[in-house]
């Protein structure tokens, strides 16, 4: 179907998503529900295999529209609107195939919250990147209290988020809140060779490594433990695993089928 404010393209089993709202590529709801739709689309495509997002233009994503924003006045509005924003990166960090965030200009607030909810974050070198929302009185909404702490630790995350302090994509790598920072011309061709490295393996195997990377996040660890047993005693009933240790002991490169 067509979109106003997103693009996709897929090739060689990766689709790259593309938000096309410049020049801030702002996060407001016509954009949320567009989002929302085409993740739920590739979804369902089992010849997509990873999912790349990235923006037009100079900016990856400034956050949420402030217009909008300033036309919320009541508990009621700003839970539902929260609450529709979380529901979208809930989804996305919970997505069976693998998503890369291609950040390659301006991320802050609810762009960076999008770049949270994505499994892996290549960024390009020297822009700027935090959750600002405290200057406007109020706190991320997308989930940005809950990653962040995650991703960087509670005590850099307090002070990134009751500051409201920008950083650079060189200190979000030095906390980890980014895997990889490359030149702004190298972000997305970066991310897609990450892309080719994981759709070179097996489609099971990836999906049940997600999956226990999750629960490790939402569940204490002996019951993340049992997950992962669980898993990884599925994989062993898998022609990809019978191929992937065949390949092995033959010295040869693994042909996988996803069966």
């Amino acid at each position: 179907m067509p979109y106003q404010f997103v693009m996709v393209a897929i090739a060689e089993r990766i689709a790259t998503v593309t938000l096309n709202n410049p020049p801030s590529n702002l996060l407001n709801t016509s954009v949320l529900k567009e989002l929302d739709q085409l993740f739920g689309t590739l979804e369902a495509d089992l010849a997509v295999r990873v999912v790349i997002l990235t923006a037009s233009g100079r900016s990856f994503c400034t956050g949420a529209d402030i217009k909008e924003l300033a036309e919320i006045s009541t508990m009621h509005q700003g839970t539902e609107f929260s609450g529709r924003g979380q529901a979208l990166l809930n989804r996305i960090e919970r997505f069976d195939k693998p998503v890369i965030a291609a950040i390659n200009g301006t991320c802050l607030g609810g762009g960076l919250e999008l770049a949270m909810a994505c499994h892996m974050r290549v960024a390009a070198a020297e822009i700027p990147l935090g959750l600002p929302e405290i200057k406007l009185g109020i706190i991320p909404g997308f989930g940005g209290t809950q990653r962040l702490s995650r991703i960087i630790g509670p005590s850099n995350a307090a002070e990134l988020i009751l500051t409201g302090e920008i950083i650079t994509s060189e200190q979000a790598l030095a906390m980890g809140l980014v895997n990889r920072v490359v030149p702004a011309p190298e972000v997305l061709p970066d991310a897609k060779a990450m892309g080719a490295i994981v759709t070179a393996k097996g489609r099971l195997a990836t999906q049940a490594a997600l999956r226990a990377i999750r629960i490790s996040l939402d569940s204490p660890l002996a019951e993340g433990l049992a997950r992962e047993s669980e898993l990884f005693g599925e994989l062993c009933e898998t022609a990809d695993k019978k191929e992937g240790t065949t390949a092995f002991l033959e010295k040869r490169p693994p042909k996988f089928t996803d069966h």
